[in-house]
């Protein structure tokens, strides 16, 4: 809690201001008593008409004095609370934006969007009312004691009691609210996660007609969520009822006892009166403490779940000299024994890997499902880092490079296909912004996209929608194709990027791709056999080992795993080309 507050320190002059404000709206408030003490005193029982109505001016004067510090406070405590909260999302989304597969792999996605908005947003309301009560209850209710013992000190006993009967209620609630809160939080990142892959699967529900089966998982989270919150609210909803009682018993006991000595001439009844409302605003300054020790527990847990996010170390970092590679680089992608496992795993997925990936040919990998493919493009652009062994572009170990400029020489398209909302050219745009037109329509062209973005009204300022989906699963992986195709890179990486589209097009897209592409290392990982016979170079991997290397007719003459792949696709006429 105490890190996340520090971020206050870069708007310390508003609190400041904030602060000196307060202390001069609490000396108004604390006058006013006096001054209607003095109206009764010196002016309703003498009927002095004049002195009440100077009196009662001065005290309007005070009132508006208080009320402009009361709206200046308020605009401090926004600032500092929206900047506060402004700060704070910038630094997580920057921190999760740095994040490696491993560091993702902890913190779950909707567990993220909630960290991010309303854990954040729970810090943005405690700092508003932390600025607005927290300074200002302790100036109130210190001067409100002060003040109160200045009228009649044989009454003191009323307010000490009212005190520690509303400081017992406190830590009652607070100890029986604390542990709820901390649960509420993380029952919202269930809700968030179950209602994420309701939206995102609702296709597939249908489908299956799961309605009844997922309408009931989230009614389960909701009512989890609802049960906790409605304790939470009941127990809370129990500490104003007591408060307004013991406050009103206060005051009818200060009219009891007070009238008594006013009757016995020990104090005036404007003095009996004043004494009422000091004792009101030192109950009134212990009732803001006590909202603030509601919003506190449930603010607490929220820092500490951001807290864990601007804490997590990366387990993945660049070098603090990173190396340069040189201008006329080469493109050579080079596996050198290499192993890797998992976070927390204790087996290697990938074992002795060694291969090399030559510029201007493709080397294409192929296996089972699970044998490690997509496992080692994530490799190549450091998602994950090698466990044992090196991998080298241009001669370079890329742990020693900085990860964006190892990423700038990748084009990349992974194996979900992913869009963003904007148009068709924002997202060709995405990994070279500056690209020229014609490099657009080249990429645009050469991704077999060209016909149906000109089929469409506004050709590439078409509209997006969230995700891609307005498109076809096969319009969007062409789409994917030809953003990484603008990036004009000299490593590409094709993660399984042809399985969406039919076999004409696949065909036509590999043609025009080796065509354009020609002093690039392609790397591309396929399941269909038709895909990659023509690749210089096929990588047949087998529960992470690699079972065979080498051009279609060598390995279906020396390579058991892969015959049974591409008997299993094609004919022995179309095996033999």
């Amino acid at each position: 809690m105490i890190k996340i507050l520090a971020y206050a320190r870069k708007y310390m002059l508003y609190i400041l201001c904030a602060v000196v404000l307060l202390f001069v709206q609490a000396q108004c408030d604390l006058a006013l008593p006096e001054y209607m003490s003095d109206i009764v005193n010196n002016g309703v029982i003498s009927g002095n008409t004049g002195y009440i109505l100077k009196t009662g001016g001065t005290m309007l004067l005070v009132t508006l004095l208080g009320t402009v510090c009361s709206i200046s406070v308020g605009y401090f405590a926004a600032v500092t609370a929206a900047g506060v909260s402004h700060d704070l999302r910038r630094d997580v989304f920057n921190k999760v934006v740095d994040f490696s597969s491993a560091e993702l792999d902890q913190f779950s996605t909707s567990s993220l969007i909630t960290r991010t908005t309303n854990d954040i947003t729970q810090i943005q309301t405690l700092l508003v009312l932390l600025i607005r009560m927290v300074f200002y209850a302790p100036i109130l209710g210190g001067g409100g004691i002060i003040k109160a013992l200045e009228n009649s000190k044989t009454m003191s006993w009323i307010i000490a009691v009212a005190v520690i009967c509303l400081v017992g209620l406190v830590m009652i609630l607070f100890a029986v609210a604390l542990p709820k809160f901390k649960l509420v939080q993380k029952l919202v990142d269930r809700l968030n996660l179950v209602s994420r892959e309701n939206l995102e699967g609702m296709l597939v529900t249908r489908a299956f007609n799961s309605q009844a089966f997922e309408l009931e998982r989230f009614d389960r989270a909701n009512r989890d969520l609802t049960e906790t919150s409605l304790f939470v609210n009941r127990a809370m909803s129990v500490m104003m009822p007591t408060m307004m009682l013991i406050m009103n018993l206060t005051t009818v006991i200060i009219v009891w006892v007070g009238a008594k000595q006013v009757s016995a001439l020990r104090i005036g009844v404007g003095d009996m009166m004043a004494y009422m409302q000091y004792a009101m605003q030192i109950i009134m300054s212990f009732l803001m403490l006590a909202m603030m020790f509601i919003l506190i527990p449930r603010a607490a847990v929220s820092a500490g779940r951001i807290a864990e996010v601007l804490e997590a170390e990366f387990s993945i970092l660049d070098p603090e000299e990173p190396a340069a590679l040189p201008v006329d680089f080469s493109s050579e992608v080079v596996f050198d024994r290499v192993n890797f496992r998992f976070p927390g795993s204790e087996e290697d997925v990938l074992h002795q890997v060694s291969f090399t990936a030559k510029p201007g040919q493709t080397t294409a990998i192929i296996g089972a499902t699970g044998s490690g493919k997509s496992t080692l493009m994530n490799l190549i652009l450091r998602f994950y880092d090698v466990t044992g062994g090196r991998i080298l572009i241009g001669g370079r170990d890329i742990r020693e490079l900085d990860r964006r400029e190892l990423r700038q020489i990748i084009g990349y398209v992974p194996q979900k296909n992913v869009l963003f909302s904007g148009t068709i050219e924002s997202n060709l745009r995405y990994g070279s912004p500056r690209a020229e037109d014609e490099v657009l329509d080249k990429a645009a062209e050469v991704a077999q996209a060209a016909d149906f973005i000109a089929g469409k009204e506004e050709g590439l300022a078409s509209a997006v929608a969230q995700g891609g989906g307005n498109f076809s699963g096969g319009q969007k992986q062409r789409l994917a194709i030809a953003r990484a195709l603008v990036k004009q890179a000299p490593v590409y990486i094709f993660d399984d990027s042809f399985s969406a589209l039919d076999l004409k097009t696949d065909s036509k897209l590999r043609q025009a791709l080796k065509r354009e592409t020609g002093g690039s290392t392609i790397l591309l990982i396929a399941q269909r056999v038709g895909t990659i016979m023509e690749a210089e170079q096929i990588i047949v991997l087998d529960n992470g080992t690699i079972a065979g290397m080498g051009t279609h007719r060598q390995l279906l003459e020396s390579c058991e795993v892969y015959r049974q792949i591409a008997r299993s696709q094609l004919s022995e006429k179309e095996l033999m080309g």
